[in-house]
């Protein structure tokens, strides 16, 4: 049984049937599908950069992007062409972050987190709890030593040390019912925000030391978080196309009305980036490419001819977008458009 295609790609972080999706992908075949069974270690790949990935960012000038089969793909030249890193795993990867150019973390199924200390180039596992049979969805790092990931189930993890150690403070939060924990990140000159199932929210204004539960704009399923270039300014998005604003760090919310040229946008939201000019883009089902270049007041809305299903979005030097999602790796025009459009 497969997720219909419409689900929000963040459900399909959650679940172990996103493996079973992609097994179904025209260019699998059975000599690639023997390759990978037989080795513990990612699989060389030509058609990985057409491969159902979840997460791209930023590792100084280079771009990384993470994926499924635990491939981790790296580009030195905005995008143009792709390298496979050598990787430990085959588990699905959700979700990476970079402190620097260097160090960096991703995460994915059975509680697994990678390191790398070349930018991307090698990983190394660094943790993993296959009897928590939970998918962790995503990460962030304050620094090179204390950081938190964030997954199904209401998964906390904790280091201090870089991942040397990993500890579980799921009890941190107000969080009986074990709602999945969808996405983490900090906002500035405020603290520590977390969106998940059912509209749950926290925030940390202690690098974590406490956290506080806080009550939703929204009763469904949150995606992601993201912090503006505003201070105590940040989105929350998720299901049908709903994005909430708050400008004093979760206290307050208003409704963002999103509305392109057929109507109101009812497609769910995934992943979001924030630019070094400001510009923040949020990216869902049905090829949707949003951008606001006023803190999230307001965007525009772009829906891509292809609609593919997008995961995350950054941009190169030059001006131009990488979308990533079904399919791989899209290069865009800033609004989002294929290139060759």
């Amino acid at each position: 049984m497969f997720l219909p295609v419409q689900q929000p790609l963040k459900l399909l972080k959650q679940s172990a049937l996103v493996l079973a999706l992609s097994l179904s992908a025209s260019w699998l075949t059975s000599a690639y599908a023997q390759e990978i069974i037989q080795s513990p270690y990612v699989a060389h790949s030509l058609r990985a950069t057409h491969s159902l990935l979840l997460d791209i960012t930023h590792a100084g000038q280079r771009i990384v992007a993470v994926g499924e089969r635990g491939h981790v793909l790296y580009s030195d030249d905005e995008g143009k062409t792709w390298q496979q890193a050598k990787v430990p795993t085959q588990q699905l990867l959700t979700a990476v972050y970079f402190v620097d150019a260097q160090q960096g973390w991703a995460v994915g199924h059975d509680a697994l987190i990678l390191h790398t200390t070349d930018g991307g180039l090698t990983w190394a596992q660094q943790y993993q709890d296959l009897e928590l049979e939970a998918p962790l969805l995503d990460i962030w790092f304050a620094d090179q030593h204390t950081g938190f990931a964030v997954g199904a189930y209401g998964t906390l993890l904790h280091t201090q040390d870089g991942g040397q150690h990993w500890e579980s403070i799921n009890e941190a939060l107000d969080n009986e019912s074990g709602y999945h924990l969808n996405a983490i990140t900090a906002v500035k000159d405020a603290g520590i925000f977390i969106v998940g199932e059912m509209g749950s929210m926290f925030r940390s204004t202690d690098l974590g030391a406490s956290w506080e539960t806080l009550t939703s704009p929204y009763e469904g399923s949150l995606f992601g978080v993201q912090a503006t270039a505003q201070e105590n300014t940040l989105l929350v998005y998720g299901l049908r196309g709903h994005v909430f604003r708050s400008a004093d760090f979760g206290d307050s919310w208003q409704r963002i009305e999103l509305r392109g040229a057929n109507g109101p946008l009812e497609f769910g939201l995934a992943d979001s980036s924030l630019l070094a000019d400001g510009t923040v883009f949020i990216v869902g089902h049905g090829g949707s490419v949003l951008r606001s270049t006023d803190a999230g007041q307001s965007f525009s809305i772009y829906n891509r001819t292809d609609r593919l299903s997008l995961a995350g979005v950054t941009d190169t030097q030059g001006g131009n977008l990488i979308l990533i999602g079904q399919h791989g790796i899209h290069l865009s025009s800033p609004t989002g458009a294929a290139l060759q459009e």
